[in-house]
């Protein structure tokens, strides 16, 4: 049977189940489609890309059908967005924008999560104030370790129940224990732990054209048995190919990081000139582009969220949102993104 018929079979079986369902909606969430996305990562690289579009199109069909139930179930007035707006005179302040349009990063991070959705990722959220056991212990920074100087970031006068001071998260790796956690049921039941967040991290940074102290990362996390590095660089790759639109060339160098091992600094070659510009402002003219960091998560991470790692392995890796967007928009200075110029945010 080919993957293809996979996805034909369990249409059918969605469909005939979906009649049955008092909450229409929970057809969404069925194991069923999940697995189907878990295949992707197995799949041979030329496969991937029209398997994943072909489990797309069966989710929007079931989004669809569960859109249309709901609206035949309640039929509310049409809202007519043509109608006046009361232009009070006196507060001319209140008066709807004009101009208004989406933050070029919320539009990229709902690209993003839209991509690895495809993939079979869910999406989590971050925390603006954690702990210290989130921030280092659980992602194998011992106290005392000198990796934590490179994290270094913002803290409260406010104590955690050890006596450290809360944390603005320098990373949304701090997430990873309790995602982990969360769906530490998914191994048991033969799937894959697989999610990604997307949100705002902090670092006291000396402020310039590259860096910022506040802006967002995307941290990813894939745990189940047999998982190795293979699969981690595929899936990267295939993730930046989707967002920049293009085939892409990508290498690896070892790094070093305390939640990984091995761990790697992840480059792919320059979306813009392939290498045949030396004038290039994105690659510098070296024609490659540092973009991320990756491995394999460190067994001491999935010891601490107690899941063994003789039986299951993962991958992990963690990229600058802003980054992204500004390769991809050949912006010149990140500082743009959090200075509230009307004639910068209107060309999104």
């Amino acid at each position: 049977m080919s993957s293809h018929d996979d996805i034909a079979a369990v249409r059918d079986q969605l469909l005939a189940r979906y009649e049955t369902l008092e909450t229409k909606s929970d057809i969404l969430k069925s194991a069923e489609l999940k697995q189907l996305f878990g295949k992707i990562p197995s799949l041979p690289p030329a496969e991937r890309g029209a398997f994943g579009q072909a489990i797309n199109q069966l989710s929007n069909e079931l989004k669809e059908k569960v859109a249309a139930d709901a609206h035949a179930a309640n039929e509310l007035p049409a809202i007519d967005v043509t109608a006046p707006f009361d232009t009070n005179a006196s507060k001319p302040d209140l008066l709807p924008s004009q101009h208004g349009t989406i933050h070029p990063l919320t539009q990229e991070i709902a690209k993003l999560s839209d991509i690895f959705g495809r993939m079979g990722y869910v999406v989590e959220q971050s925390r603006e104030i954690d702990d210290q056991y989130h921030m280092f212990e659980a992602l194998n920074f011992p106290k005392g370790h000198p990796a934590r100087d490179d994290y270094d970031t913002f803290m409260t006068e406010e104590k955690d129940t050890d006596g450290e001071p809360f944390v603005a998260p320098a990373h949304t790796s701090t997430m990873q224990n309790r995602i982990l956690k969360k769906y530490k049921q998914n191994l048991a039941d033969g799937e894959a732990i697989a999610a990604i967040v997307p949100d705002r991290v902090f670092r006291n940074e000396d402020l310039d054209a590259r860096h910022e102290h506040t802006f967002y990362q995307l941290e990813g996390i894939y745990v189940a048995k047999g998982v190795h590095a293979g699969m981690l660089i595929a899936t990267l790759q295939k993730f930046l190919e989707e967002y920049y639109g293009k085939k892409l060339d990508v290498r690896v160098n070892p790094f070093y990081f305390p939640f990984t091992e091995p761990s790697f600094e992840f480059a792919l070659s320059c979306p813009f000139c392939e290498g045949k510009d030396d004038s290039c402002k994105v690659c510098s003219g070296e024609g490659w582009v540092e973009l991320l960091g990756c491995g394999m998560i460190h067994p001491n991470v999935l010891k601490a969220a107690d899941i063994d790692p003789n039986e299951y392995t993962g991958f992990a890796f963690g990229c600058g949102i802003d980054r992204l967007v500004m390769m991809k928009h050949q912006i010149e200075d990140v500082r743009h993104f959090e200075s509230a110029k009307l004639d910068f945010l209107r060309q999104f």
